[in-house]
């Protein structure tokens, strides 16, 4: 298998979206804003980034039916493209776990 693995610390944007698919999968869907200053080739840069967040399962119920926007949290997944509704490609951060951080 090859490598695919993101962490990502940052704030929920906005209140997740709960559904459930026509086969009965429970799914979760929320953006995490994460800004902060890296340091590269010794220089300070600053990072922004804003990240879809899709949490799919039993499991994904439980770990977010507590974040609310403004919830800072540390989500570890994979990243994968996605299409949007009008075909525009997008990363999105698949969930394995998420950790809420006070």
């Amino acid at each position: 298998m090859i490598e695919n693995n993101l962490v990502l610390i940052g704030q929920v944007v906005k209140t997740p979206k709960l559904s459930t698919s026509p086969a009965g999968i429970h799914h979760c869907q929320f953006s995490i804003e994460h800004r902060s200053i890296q340091n590269e080739a010794g220089l300070n840069r600053q990072a922004f980034v804003r990240m879809q967040v899709v949490a799919t399962g039993e499991w994904s119920q439980h770990l977010t039916r507590d974040l609310t926007a403004g919830s800072n949290i540390k989500v570890s997944g994979f990243i994968n493209r996605h299409e949007s509704r009008n075909g525009n490609p997008l990363l999105v951060l698949h969930a394995q776990q998420i950790e809420m951080i006070n």
